[in-house]
């Protein structure tokens, strides 16, 4: 193809992506609302077979022209010469365990403390917290003030409050007539919260107001890094797992949900994209008689591993913490505590991935191309 240099010079890819693509990703003008940036131009409105007939570069963009058309087409030197660098790599989702930086194989992740203060005032700290909770999983932010409804502040502060059946917040209490076992006294096990929602709640925020009681300390698994362990040492469970549907349902005077998916749900490379794991709401599972075994030892061996001690980062909450986690990846937990020595009262929220990436990306002055 003919190649004509106009200013800086540039070395072209031996190999430019193909015609269609660089037709349809045009950043012109005719293309690209110049005040949005979002695409006017429809697939469906493009040349059957466009071609490339001519490239030169000027300064740092890169202009083409199209056959049979004859459009002109800019792109961003950079950003091209990335994607042809990227050509055969995985397309990248930041919800997948490739973008995650998992907690270590051989036990549980530090999770990542920073004071409310800091995080008000420095957009750094702020930065820093919301990437904590975005590629680590969870983050502790320390001195929130301990009252009421404070936890919504937090919330709106990464991202949107999500409003359930629950209202915009919940209260984690011992309750008389409990509709959930987290309004109890009692151990829970590591889970995931609200698997009979569709889609479910992606960020959990859980500030404390009250700890005076005995016993009660939260856990935290990785259950990204736990899914990769059973695929290196139990391939056949972990696929099991990925491709097993279960049905997880909630049911109360004012709702009935349910949702059913695998419990470890993989893209279409096979990577991990979202853990549900609650065997509180798990219902039971349909499947040909000669299947049931076998799914059971897979499902065995997954809940084993997430509840091996060493895996889980144990802390216990004091009033002002304010413990904000990924619902799709970290399965939470609490040891039992004694209600005669003292109270436990912690207010919950939930919020989602998107907007806390959003707050990010804002915070850091990024753009998607």
């Amino acid at each position: 193809m003919p190649v004509h240099e106009r200013g800086a010079p540039w070395a072209p890819p031996p190999t430019l992506p193909p015609a269609v693509w660089l037709r349809h990703n045009c950043r012109c003008v005719e293309c690209i609302h110049a005040g949005n940036g979002q695409r006017h131009v429809e697939v469906a409105d493009l040349p059957e077979d466009p071609a490339v007939e001519t490239v030169w570069a000027e300064g740092a963009l890169v202009r083409i022209r199209f056959r049979p058309d004859g459009h002109e087409g800019v792109f961003d030197r950079e950003r091209l010469e990335r994607w042809c660098r990227d050509d055969d790599a995985l397309p990248y989702d930041p919800r997948t365990e490739d973008a995650k930086r998992l907690w270590p194989a051989g036990g549980g992740g530090a999770v990542r403390e920073l004071a409310w203060a800091a995080y008000c005032d420095d957009d750094s700290a702020k930065a820093a917290a919301l990437d904590g909770v975005l590629f680590d999983g969870a983050v502790l932010l320390t001195g929130v003030p301990a009252r009421q409804r404070m936890v919504l502040d937090v919330a709106r502060s990464l991202g949107f409050v999500r409003r359930t059946n629950y209202g915009e917040l919940f209260d984690v209490r011992v309750e008389p007539n409990p509709t959930n076992l987290a309004f109890t006294s009692m151990s829970i096990a590591p889970h995931t919260d609200n698997p009979y929602r569709d889609p479910v709640p992606t960020v959990q925020l859980l500030h404390c107001l009250d700890n005076s009681a005995a016993g009660g300390r939260s856990g935290l698994v990785d259950g990204f890094r736990v899914a990769a362990s059973l695929r290196e040492q139990r391939p056949a469970a972990f696929a099991e797992m990925a491709s097993t549907p279960v049905t997880f349902a909630f049911d109360s005077d004012d709702a009935r949900l349910s949702a059913t998916r695998p419990m470890i749900d993989v893209d279409l490379h096979g990577r991990v994209r979202e853990i549900r794991f609650n065997e509180r709401s798990m219902q039971p599972v349909r499947l040909p008689a000669g299947a049931v075994e076998q799914f059971y030892g897979a499902y065995r061996a997954f809940a084993r591993l997430l509840r091996r001690p060493e895996l889980q980062h144990r802390v216990r909450l004091a009033p002002g913490d304010c413990l904000v986690f990924d619902n799709t990846r970290m399965l939470h937990a609490r040891t039992a505590f004694e209600t005669g020595t003292g109270t436990r009262h912690l207010q919950g929220c939930y919020a989602d991935l998107d907007g806390l990436a959003s707050t990010l990306a804002l915070l850091e002055g990024r753009r998607h191309v």
